[in-house]
């Protein structure tokens, strides 16, 4: 299997570089830049999409999504190199048989060190559907979202958390740090964060992802590390990028089959 390697995304002198975490005949792992959308947006621009060709490395077609990222979230991101793989993805991403742990820097942070946050999520506004809000259990067109976090460390108005999605909604870990009054640094929809240039950027990183897709052996686990502007945080907080990215690969790993939703043992 060819080992990890950084591609250059396409021959035009702005293309971004997406380095390459994992690479088999089944999927690539990619450590996406922030700032880079995965799809086109109402407003056009640059994209994702726009340099996959590009990472077909000798198959007949282009590798494509397996699941999503937001444009201001950097790290890993999977894509499947055909149909078959994607699909097999599509349902291990659907039954949250997929490890995911993110880092944030969040204004402050929950009193207890660890715990789960399990708050339904439901579209904010019919004409927006990626607006989500924190709603009550039960209420007509939510969907169930379930959250865990560990408290890396806290300095400050600041804290650096592990967080484990246990579901895959929309705009999850940004809408249920905010339903908490912890809305991660940089975010301008649910954190209040200015929109004007200058202002700090989405503190949110896909830190590791671990995909048991093949029938034996161990499951794919890589990590991605932390985007600069991250870094120069942590560095100004006093804090190693490097400790906390092992801490935060610390907490997380595969799901317990009983710890997903809707499942008991």
């Amino acid at each position: 299997m060819p080992g990890p390697g950084t591609l250059p995304a396409s021959a035009a002198p702005a293309a971004p570089v997406l380095p390459i975490l994992h690479r088999d005949g089944m999927m690539l792992i990619i450590d996406k830049p922030f700032g880079l959308p995965v799809h086109a947006g109402p407003k056009g621009g640059e994209t994702l999409a726009d340099h996959l060709d590009a990472l077909r490395f000798g198959l007949p077609r282009a590798p494509e999504l397996a699941h999503r990222l937001d444009k201001d979230t950097s790290g890993c991101l999977v894509l499947g190199r055909h149909a078959k793989a994607l699909a097999l993805l599509g349902k291990l991403f659907a039954g949250g048989g997929v490890g995911k742990t993110y880092v944030a820097l969040a204004l402050g942070a929950p009193a207890a060190d660890e715990g789960r946050i399990d708050q339904p999520l439901a579209k904010r506004s019919p004409h927006r559907g990626w607006w989500m809000q924190a709603v009550p259990k039960g209420t007509p067109g939510a969907q169930e979202a379930v959250t865990d976090y560990r408290v890396i460390a806290r300095s400050g108005s600041l804290a650096v958390l592990a967080l484990s999605p246990l579901t895959g909604r929309t705009h999850q870990l940004r809408a249920h740090l905010a339903h908490l009054g912890h809305p991660i640094l940089g975010d301008t929809i649910y954190g209040g964060a200015s929109r004007l240039p200058g202002g700090p950027k989405l503190h949110l990183h896909s830190r590791r992802i671990v995909v048991p897709l093949a029938r034996s052996g161990p499951p794919v686990d890589v990590s991605a590390p932390l985007p600069p502007h991250m870094c120069e945080t942590l560095s100004s907080l006093g804090l190693s990028p490097e400790a906390v990215g092992r801490a935060a690969d610390a907490f997380g790993g595969l799901p317990e089959p009983a710890s997903l939703p809707g499942r008991r043992g």
